[in-house]
């Protein structure tokens, strides 16, 4: 059969409206509920392709109820949606399977609001997140839960949480730059010394390090919660500093040679340097390359960076961090940052054996 993609978020919300509203205003009645399509999958962050329809694909979404209308309905309401919910959708099947070997099934999801949110976060984020669960949630799933769309709030709470969510506290996003910088300078000057010592790889991969942080330090500083892998260079394109940068990214990375990568990364520090002081987060700072002490390696001394940030912090509790930021930025496991391992993350952090 041929059918014309079309963007899963879209198709989400054609399928809420035409479909799924109908069957709940009979069902639920005077219940209140709220509806969307936020979570995992390409679609929510509008990354979609047709290459995205090759599993797990088709119109779906959450139904979010009360905890008490939750519990004494979701059975039933699902049995109802399984018997009335079509065949398919334009063009699109209703039920799939996910993963590719489970029983396919339809995907209005019925979940608990409150249990949802705070599944993921560890709290519930109405009136905002303590300090910790802002540092332990990684951006990925920061993203999921303020991506996508929301097609109906009866609930009244389901917009108040995404708007909490939307972005770090003051403090916080000052600190998260901060630990950016510092990432940065702590990797400076090995580009150089690993090529001079003969030692191409491993400056070649030092460079590809520096160019994933500088990504993501533009994304946090212009208030985008960094992707994970996938969609990282995606979502760094859609910024307005990547025109001018990625030349200097890409011409990092394609380098042969130690002293062409650190060619190409200096003026993106430089452009970096530049795009901090336009924060005004600060006062502005020197934003030239400088040789690294008395070594013949450029850097831009980004230390200087973190310590100006650290210095306008006004919680002296977050103040007295040490620069290691929140948890994606020190740990690169798809087991503690995936959306699907909250609690194991939480036991992570808490320490072996709690």
């Amino acid at each position: 059969m041929t059918r014309s993609f079309l963007p899963g978020l879209e198709l989400s919300r054609l399928f809420y409206t035409e479909v799924v509203a109908p069957i709940l205003a009979k069902a639920l009645d005077e219940v209140p509920y709220s509806a969307a399509l936020i979570g995992w999958g390409s679609e929510v962050q509008g990354f979609d392709t047709v290459r995205s329809t090759d599993h797990a694909w088709g119109p779906r979404m959450q139904l979010f109820l009360g905890g008490e209308d939750f519990h004494a309905r979701v059975d039933d309401l699902d049995a109802l949606l399984d018997r009335e919910l079509p065949i398919e959708f334009r063009g699109y099947p209703v039920r799939f399977a996910f993963p590719s070997d489970a029983p396919a099934r339809h995907w209005v999801d019925i979940t608990d609001l409150q249990g949802f949110f705070t599944g993921q976060l560890g709290a519930d984020p109405d009136g905002g997140l303590p300090i910790s669960a802002w540092l332990t949630v990684p951006t990925q799933v920061l993203r999921e839960l303020t991506g996508g769309a929301v097609f109906h709030d009866g609930i009244g709470l389901l917009e108040r949480y995404r708007q909490h969510l939307a972005w770090y506290p003051d403090d916080v996003w000052r600190y998260v730059l901060a630990c950016q910088w510092m990432r940065l300078s702590q990797e400076e000057p090995f580009v150089g010394r690993c090529g001079e010592v003969g030692d191409d790889l491993g400056s070649a991969v030092v460079a590809a390090r520096q160019v994933r942080d500088l990504m993501k330090l533009c994304l946090m500083m212009n208030r985008v919660y960094p992707p994970y892998s996938k969609w990282l260079g995606t979502a760094f394109g859609a910024l307005p500093c990547a025109k001018a940068l990625t030349p200097h990214l890409s011409g990092a990375l394609s380098a042969r040679s130690w002293q062409e990568r650190e060619q190409h990364l200096s003026p993106a520090y430089e452009i970096a340097a530049r795009l901090h002081n336009d924060l005004g987060l600060t006062e502005p700072l020197e934003t030239t390359v400088r040789y690294f002490h008395d070594r013949p390696f450029r850097v831009l001394g980004a230390h200087r960076f973190t310590d100006a940030l650290v210095s306008t912090i006004g919680d002296p509790a977050v103040r007295a961090l040490p620069p290691v930021g929140a948890i994606d930025q020190y740990v690169d496991s798809t087991e503690v940052t995936d959306r699907g391992y909250a609690e194991l993350r939480r036991r992570y952090i808490a320490g072996p054996g709690l």
